[in-house]
C-alpha cells in the first residue's frame, strides 16, 4: 500500500513519517483492533491499527487487511505482539501476509519482536516498538527500529513491571532516544494531548479511550460499564506472576487477585483469563465474565464519540491547553517596554527638586 498523505494539519515527526494529519495513534487491542475501527481512526486523521492476533489464521489477516483497506484511503499499521510460547502461532506467516498486503506500518510487542524486524525493514515497513522501560527502547533503537512507543504505568494491559508513570517515563525516554517517541498511557483527551507533547513526545496512543468510540467493536453493555467506570476501576492482575497487567475491576479480575493472594500458579487461572474467555465478554456483552484491558483512563472519559470528532475534540482541546499556558508567560515585548517605564517613572522619582 502507498502511504496517501494528506496535508498535515499538525508537524511532528509522527506525521511526517507516517503521512497522516494528527500524531494521534490507536493502541493494537485483541479483539478490538479490526477494520471498522482502524479505518475510522485513519479516516479521521490519525494511524488505525488492526490487531493481527486477533485473527485465527494469516490468511484471515490478509482478508483483514483488504477489509480495511476498503474502508479507508489513509496509512493504517498492523499490530504484531511476538513472544516466545510452548505451541507459538505461525509468525512468519503472519509476517508474509503483511508485507503481501503493502502494509507500510508495523507497530511490534514482545521481547522476540526483532527476529522479525529484518524481514519488515527490508520491506520498507516502519517499525513501532513498544516498550515498557527506557533500557529497552534504547535497546530497540540500536537494533534499527523507526519509532518507540513508550508504555507507562497508568496503561491498559501491560505496563511492566517497574510502575513508572508517564510523567516521570516520556521525558525520560525523549531525552535518551534519537528515534521519534509515541507516549502511550494516561490519554483520553486534549488535555493529556498536550502534556505529552510538552514532554517532549512526538505524539500519542491511546486504546481504552478509543474502545469507547462508535465505531469500537464491541458489546455496547461493555462500553457502558466502562463508562460508569471510574480512576478506581482497574485492577492489577498477574503481579506474583511478574507479569503485570491492568484490567477492569470485574468478578473475574477479583477472582484472579483471590488466587494470587492465596499462591497460585498460572494454571491455576489458566480457565478465567483465558482469551476466548475475554472475547466472549466482549462480544456478547457480559463485563462480569471476563478479561477486560482497561487503563486508568476511564475515570476521565464521559461519552461515545465517533473516532471523527473525537480526534476533532482533542486536537481544539490540545491547541487549547497548550495556548493556556503559553498565556502563563508575558510577552518579552511587552516586559521589555514595562522595564523601560519602570525605570523612567523610578528616575523621574529620584530626581532631586
Amino acid at each position: 500500500m502507498t502511504l496517501i498523505a494528506s496535508a498535515p494539519l499538525m508537524r511532528t515527526r509522527i506525521t511526517e513519517l507516517f503521512g497522516i494529519r494528527y500524531p494521534i495513534v490507536q493502541g493494537g487491542m485483541q479483539w478490538v483492533g479490526r477494520a471498522e475501527l482502524a479505518a475510522a481512526v485513519s479516516n479521521a486523521g490519525g494511524l488505525g491499527i488492526l490487531t493481527g492476533l486477533t485473527q485465527p489464521t494469516p490468511e484471515a489477516l490478509a482478508r483483514e487487511i483488504d477489509r480495511c483497506r476498503a474502508m479507508t484511503r489513509q496509512p493504517f499499521a498492523v499490530n504484531m505482539t511476538i513472544f516466545p510460547t510452548i505451541t507459538p502461532p505461525p509468525y512468519d506467516g503472519y509476517i508474509d501476509a503483511i508485507v503481501a498486503g503493502g502494509v507500510r506500518i508495523v507497530e511490534t510487542a514482545g521481547n522476540k519482536a526483532d527476529v522479525f524486524w529484518p524481514k519488515m525493514s527490508a520491506a520498507g515497513i516502519k517499525i513501532i516498538h513498544k516498550c515498557v522501560a527506557v533500557r529497552h527502547a534504547l535497546t530497540a533503537q540500536r537494533m534499527g527500529v523507526d519509532v518507540v512507543s513508550i508504555d507507562s504505568f497508568e496503561c491498559a494491559g501491560h505496563p511492566g513491571e517497574e510502575d513508572v508513570p508517564g510523567l516521570v517515563l516520556i521525558p525520560l525516554a525523549v531525552q535518551s532516544l534519537k528515534v521519534p517517541v509515541i507516549a502511550s498511557g494516561g490519554i483520553a483527551d486534549g488535555r493529556g494531548f498536550a502534556a505529552a507533547l510538552a514532554l517532549g513526545a512526538d505524539g500519542i496512543n491511546m486504546g481504552t479511550r478509543f474502545q469507547l468510540t462508535q465505531e469500537a467493536p464491541i458489546h455496547e453493555n461493555i462500553k457502558r460499564a466502562l463508562l460508569e467506570g471510574t480512576e478506581r476501576d482497574t485492577r492489577l492482575i498477574f503481579r506474583t506472576l511478574r507479569n503485570t497487567a491492568r484490567v477492569f475491576r470485574n468478578r473475574v479480575s477479583e477472582e484472579v487477585i483471590a488466587a494470587e493472594l492465596q499462591g497460585c500458579e498460572f494454571a491455576d487461572i489458566r480457565h478465567l483469563v483465558a482469551g476466548a474467555r475475554g472475547r466472549k465478554a466482549l462480544e456478547q456483552g457480559d463485563p462480569q465474565d471476563g478479561i477486560i484491558s482497561a487503563g486508568l483512563v476511564i475515570g476521565l472519559i464521559n461519552d461515545v464519540p465517533t473516532c471523527e470528532q473525537l480526534i476533532q475534540r482533542m486536537v481544539a482541546e490540545c491547541r487549547e491547553s497548550l495556548g493556556r499556558a503559553q498565556s502563563l508567560f508575558p510577552d518579552p515585548e511587552s516586559v521589555e517596554s514595562a522595564s523601560i517605564d519602570n525605570r523612567q517613572r523610578n528616575s523621574g522619582e529620584n530626581r532631586p527638586l
